[in-house]
């Protein structure tokens, strides 16, 4: 399984014109084949850093969303809602398990 963990920023007043198109992205990426997990959160103490966890089947299927027509609109939308400071890291993980 690989693991996708970090996080964008963008300006707190932006957020709720980004929610829309965030919503439309997590959707989207949910309903692959492959995606065990894909959400976004805000930050608590730090208003719009937003932290992105995806868990993905496969490097197939995550190579798939990369291609997708989702993700291509999403990016689409980064200069207008002012999106920056992208720090992702992929990892390879097992199986995991309860704690």
């Amino acid at each position: 399984m690989l693991l996708i963990v970090g996080t964008i920023r963008l300006p707190p007043p932006r957020l709720a014109d980004a929610r829309p198109a965030m919503r439309a992205m997590i959707e989207a990426s949910r309903a692959e084949p492959g995606c065990l997990h894909y959400s976004y959160a805000e930050d608590v103490l730090d208003p719009g850093l937003m932290h992105i966890n995806e868990l993905w089947d496969s490097r197939a299927h995550l190579q798939a969303h990369f291609r997708s027509d989702h993700i291509a609109a999403w990016r689409a939308h980064w200069a207008d809602l002012e999106i920056s400071g992208r720090n992702l890291r992929l990892y390879d993980v097992g199986e995991g398990e309860a704690t």
